[in-house]
């Protein structure tokens, strides 16, 4: 039997029981899919990260990042929480990590107050629209209360796959996830890039500016992969600003966007976006709290 040490932290928050929740398992060797699967079902938490030796030795490590039924290309919180805490363990250099993941290779970056950044492996990427009333009925909405001056609901990504739609702020409070309407709309939208099983679904709306920073809040929901709602989605809030700044001329826009307040976990994610070479890249960073630190014996 081999004893494998964990932590937990509060991201993307700067106090403890805000934000969202990660368990981190700093090394992972020794633990199969299998383990990593059943332990990240047992945390139940939105992720759990398994860290590993990098393919590449010029980089800091390979990340594994499971979620209570699958394992994610890529996801937010989990590479701000995980950068946090190889961080505190003296593994930046420079201040800086790099991360292998499914999705590409993710660079994470701690600031001298100990927030952390992470920009997104792949340019903004758009998929297939989903219709504005299948997608008000999982969340009992009004097909009116979905804004879609800007754009439809729409399947985005820079990494991970998200279904974001705009709606108004007041609508965003009571929208709740119906279970059996989720089930339903999988059967009549499905595109391609998005994984069995899953519809999540990342709202929004428009509450301000503050300087160059539009103020924005939101929630995600994706009951069918076993989180009814997330506190804070850093692989949502990348493509959502990724989407927002191609509806513009700009060169780069920058989004304070506050998320799990209906949750009773009120979040903080900085997120910003900016046009390349290859595209749209954007990034997100936050804060973190230790909460738990224990062992897994196997």
């Amino acid at each position: 039997m081999k004893t494998y040490e964990f932590v937990t932290v509060d991201v993307f928050t700067d106090r403890r029981f805000g934000g969202n929740p990660l368990a981190v398992f700093p090394d992972a060797r020794g633990l199969s899919d299998a383990d990593m699967q059943s332990l990240a079902a047992e945390f139940n938490l939105s992720e759990t990260t398994f860290v590993l030796p990098p393919d590449d030795p010029a980089h800091t490590a390979r990340v594994r990042i499971f979620n209570r039924t699958a394992e994610m290309p890529f996801a937010g919180h989990p590479n701000v929480g995980t950068g946090w805490v190889l961080a505190g363990r003296g593994q930046a250099k420079g201040g800086v990590l790099r991360f292998e993941e499914i999705a590409g290779l993710v660079e994470v970056t701690v600031e001298e107050d100990g927030g952390v950044t992470i920009a997104a492996p792949q340019p903004l990427s758009l998929g297939a629209e989903m219709p504005v009333d299948l997608l008000a009925d999982c969340v009992g909405l009004a097909p009116g209360d979905v804004v879609v001056a800007s754009h439809r609901p729409v399947l985005a990504s820079v990494g991970n796959s998200f279904i974001v739609a705009e709606v108004t702020a007041e609508a965003l409070t009571r929208a709740v996830p119906d279970i059996a309407r989720f089930r339903h709309a999988v059967t009549q939208y499905a595109p391609t890039g998005m994984g069995p099983k899953r519809l999540p679904l990342y709202l929004y709306a428009h509450v301000g500016q503050s300087g160059d920073r539009a103020r924005l809040r939101t929630r995600m929901f994706s009951p069918l992969s076993g989180t009814v709602e997330d506190a804070a989605t850093g692989s949502a809030a990348t493509p959502l600003a990724a989407l927002l700044l191609s509806l513009t001329a700009d060169q780069e826009r920058h989004y304070d966007i506050v998320q799990g307040v209906e949750m009773g976990r009120p979040s903080l994610l900085l997120a910003s976006a900016r046009r390349a070479a290859d595209g749209i890249r954007a990034a997100v960073g936050g804060g973190c709290v230790p909460v738990l630190r224990g062992e897994v014996s196997l």
